[in-house]
């Protein structure tokens, strides 16, 4: 039976990984029926809107999508497409693993974590004040009367809600995708020395959770050391998770660990959708010079694969795409040791070397 996926191109760069992406997918035998749905800055020159309806339905409907790169303006424009979506969909959960294959340029060896996010409360929740408005004067007076708190008249500020609810999902969802890919532990991370009722809520649920869960090993780490530690030691640790804003800092260490964003895949899961994307940007600079290595793209796909249970096919195409990065030839300019050589590959060519080697059997 084919596999429906909502396949959303993205802007910028985006289309062109995809096609590569879509290439490699599509020789490993498993059988897809792509729904194509658009959403990016193309989409909202057309019509006023980057996320169209649509998509959601579509997304909602398959239960399964894979996006390529959509750029998110600075300044101006439209908010973040991605966080939408997120939102929208309620994918809760951001997992990036972060592995090293050999040929990839890096300090590490042997790195092979995965980090797990929470996507939707912490900081980023987006509850803030502006500085100087009235009600930022009226909070600030607000703190200062019931807590004996001074804060300056001149500031802005964030509110970090950590939920026993939200910190329950995604603690469980590490437990649980820990099992499923046949991992060992799970590394709680907190600030709870300091902040003891957000971080400290974090880390009470996340013990209560790992005590249901026994056959898993447990630990905790304070957000501080566990950068220390991922840079000194990062062979101790599997699976990490983490609330929003260390997640989102952590992961892009994790990245840095193997060599780079353009080997660094991510998922944002929830309890009936799943959507698989490249960590990178759009590269909107690069858009139509068939330049940009689709690796990350590709590995979300090999993601994509075992989510839907095609598990000797997510090991085939990753072995492929291993191939073709530890041979160091049908890579693009970022992975060879120097990146003006005339050689690197062009983003089709390396999705269509991938395929090569997984018809070959």
């Amino acid at each position: 039976m084919k596999n429906r996926i909502t396949l959303i191109p993205g802007d910028g760069t985006g289309p062109e990984i995809t096609d590569a992406v879509v290439t490699a997918l599509e020789a490993t035998g498993v059988e897809f029926d792509w729904v194509t749905k658009n959403a990016g800055t193309d989409v909202y020159d057309a019509t006023g809107t980057p996320l169209p309806d649509e998509v959601l339905e579509s997304v909602r409907d398959t239960k399964v999508g894979i996006k390529g790169p959509i750029t998110t303006p600075v300044g101006t424009g439209f908010r973040s497409v991605n966080v939408a979506m997120r939102k929208e969909l309620d994918l809760f959960a951001c997992v990036r693993p972060c592995k090293s294959y050999p040929g990839v340029r890096s300090r590490y060896k042997d790195i092979d974590l995965v980090i797990v996010r929470e996507n939707h409360e912490d900081l980023y929740a987006g509850i803030e004040f502006e500085r100087g408005k009235g009600d930022t004067e009226e909070l600030i007076r607000w703190i200062g009367e019931h807590t004996g708190r001074k804060i300056r008249p001149d500031a802005g500020i964030s509110i970090k809600p950590i939920s026993e609810y939200g910190t329950t999902r995604i603690v469980q969802f590490a437990f649980d995708y820990a099992r499923r890919m046949g991992r060992r532990k799970v590394t709680s991370v907190h600030k709870a020395n300091i902040m003891k009722h957000t971080d400290g809520l974090w880390l009470e649920v996340s013990r209560q959770v790992a005590a249901k869960n026994p056959d898993i090993e447990f630990e905790d780490r304070i957000v501080d050391n566990m950068c220390m530690q991922l840079v000194q030691k990062p062979e101790l640790y599997d699976v990490i998770v983490l609330p929003n804003l260390y997640g989102d800092i952590i992961s892009d260490l994790g990245a840095g660990l193997v060599g780079g964003l353009g080997v660094a895949p991510g998922a944002n899961m929830g309890d009936e959708v799943a959507l698989f994307e490249a960590t990178h940007g759009s590269a909107p600079k690069y858009k139509g010079q068939n330049r940009v290595n689709p690796m990350a793209m590709m590995l979300s796909g090999v993601m994509m694969l075992h989510h839907l249970g095609a598990n000797e096919a997510g090991r085939r195409m990753e072995a492929a795409i291993a191939r073709i990065i530890a041979e160091g030839k049908d890579v693009t300019y970022d992975m060879k040791p120097h990146r003006g050589d005339p050689t690197a590959a062009t983003t089709s060519r390396v999705g269509d070397a991938v395929a090569e080697i997984l018809r070959e059997g």
